[in-house]
Order: structure tokens, then C-alpha cells, then sequence
């Protein structure tokens, strides 16, 4: 793993160790700080000094995404039997937040009404954001899961590649088929949340092993199962990447690393085979 980088995540999350690890900054925060650098005026890239605040901003951001991505995960879970439709749009939303949370870690936030891609970048001993108009090839999907997949800390790494929703083999295409099209008319008898069945469900999905990692296709339509192996490893992927970063150093992933309200069902564990050939090369 690169040393700099490693350094600088470390340096993100140090902010935490001052003040309250449960809390998080006010919904919009990092946004709004990151707006009011934008200056309509200047030319299409240009570097402001960032503030501690915000770099710590963007490691909590980065978490609170992995949250996300681990709620939507149990969601779509829960709702295999209930609503096909929901769970597969749910565990595409659960990659999605797991591809934003890695983004924001490497210090990449996207400003969709000011129309402007922030990198948070280091520079001896300080932090600067440089500030690049977006262009139309930096839809918030598409771009973010580019960047990451190819991020030097993530290239190489089976479950993560580019998301372009023209072509029919992407999770996005996949998405957009059970977001978009009409006459789906998939209404099963609703039942309702089973505890019971959302472990049996997580369990299922952590003890799965495969010789490659699914890919995701428009043509097989509610492709659940492959949804939610992506999801699920993407989630454990993200954790896991950080445990190596932050060891038990930091307070506030040491709280949020196993969040209270996620069931004890969760253990973030796969098969052995599965993380040895697909997690210890890239750890």
C-alpha cells in the first residue's frame, strides 16, 4: 500500500481523536464549506488553501457514505423475497455509496448545483483544494466509479471498475432497467422484515464462493444474488481497508466500524478462499 497515501488518511482521521467519536458535522456541511470556495469569476481550475476542518470533513463524509451503503445493503437484504424491484435498486445504491465513500476518502467530492469536481490534494504540510469546472463527462456515477477503479490504492481490484450505463454488462444498466422501465408488474404478496430471514440471507451471500467475480448484465434481469455479492464485498472492502490503515488507533472508526444499529447477523466475514485470491493481494 502507498506510504504517502496511507499517511495522508491518517492524517484525515486525527481530527476525530479530539472530539466526540459518535458525532457527526450537520448534514450538508462538507458541501456547503466547499461551495463557498467555489468562485464563479476564476478560470476553469484553480487551488484554495483547505481548511482542518475541512479535511477532516471529508474522512467523516467518507464514513458516513460507508454507513449508508451498509444500511442500504441490509435493506435490500431484507427485501429479496419482499420486492425484487427494492432490492435490487437498493443493493445498486449500496455499491454506489461504497464507490462515493472511497471517493471521498481519496479526497474527491463532486458540487453538482456549482458544477465543479473538488480534489483534496497535500502539499508539504498542508492540504489545498483544487477546484476543476465539470464537464460532461463527470456524471456523478460514471465519474466517481472511474476515479476509484482506478485510483493507485484500488486498480487491479476485482470488484471495482468503471459504471458506464450505455453498456448493457454494468451495474448501472442493470439499475436503469429496474429504475426506468415500464411494465415490470414484479408484485409479490408483501411479508413483512423477518429478522430470521436477513441473516439467513447475509450469511448465504458471506459463505458464497466463486472463481470470479459476478459481473452484472441488463439482459439478466433481477439479478439479485450477483447485486448483493457486490454490495456486500464492496461494503467488507471498505472496512477492511481502513482496519489496515487505522489499526485501534482511531476513536471514531472504532465506533463506526460496527455501528449499533446494524444486526449482530452483519459480521462482515466471506469465505476463506474468496479473500485470500481477492483481498490479501491488494491489502
Amino acid at each position: 500500500m502507498d506510504k504517502e497515501l496511507s499517511k495522508q488518511i491518517v492524517f484525515m482521521f486525527e481530527g476525530f481523536n479530539r472530539r466526540g467519536a459518535h458525532s457527526f458535522p450537520a448534514p450538508g456541511t462538507l458541501a456547503r464549506k466547499l461551495s463557498e470556495a467555489v468562485r464563479p469569476e476564476l478560470k476553469a481550475e484553480y487551488i484554495v488553501r483547505a481548511s482542518s476542518e475541512i479535511v477532516n470533513w471529508f474522512a467523516s463524509a467518507a464514513v458516513e457514505m460507508w454507513l449508508r451503503s451498509l444500511h442500504s445493503f441490509l435493506i435490500s437484504a431484507s427485501l429479496t423475497e419482499a420486492s425484487r424491484i427494492w432490492a435490487s435498486v437498493s443493493g445498486y445504491y449500496s455499491s454506489h455509496y461504497s464507490i462515493r465513500g472511497f471517493a471521498h476518502l481519496f479526497g474527491i467530492f463532486q458540487l453538482y448545483k456549482e458544477k465543479r469536481v473538488i480534489y483534496l490534494e497535500k502539499d508539504r504540510n498542508y492540504f489545498n483544494l483544487r477546484i476543476v469546472k465539470k464537464d460532461g463527462d463527470k456524471q456523478e456515477h460514471k465519474f466517481y466509479w472511474k476515479y476509484v477503479s482506478e485510483h493507485i490504492l484500488i486498480k487491479g481490484d476485482p470488484f471495482f471498475y468503471p459504471n458506464y450505463e450505455h453498456l448493457p454488462e454494468s451495474d448501472c444498466a442493470h439499475r436503469n432497467k429496474v429504475n426506468y422501465w415500464d411494465h415490470v408488474n414484479h408484485f409479490p404478496i408483501f411479508a413483512p422484515l423477518d429478522l430470521e430471514a436477513l441473516k439467513n440471507r447475509i450469511d448465504q451471500i458471506a459463505s458464497i464462493e466463486f472463481s470470479s467475480v459476478p459481473k452484472m448484465n441488463e439482459d439478466k434481469f433481477f439479478d439479485i444474488e450477483s447485486i448483493q455479492i457486490l454490495a456486500y464485498h464492496r461494503i467488507v472492502k471498505f472496512r477492511k481497508f481502513l482496519d489496515d490503515i487505522l489499526g485501534s488507533g482511531n476513536r471514531f472508526w472504532n465506533v463506526h466500524r460496527n455501528p449499533s444499529w446494524c444486526p449482530d447477523t452483519m459480521k462482515f466475514n466471506v469465505v476463506d478462499p474468496v479473500y485470500v485470491a481477492l483481498y490479501a493481494r491488494y491489502s
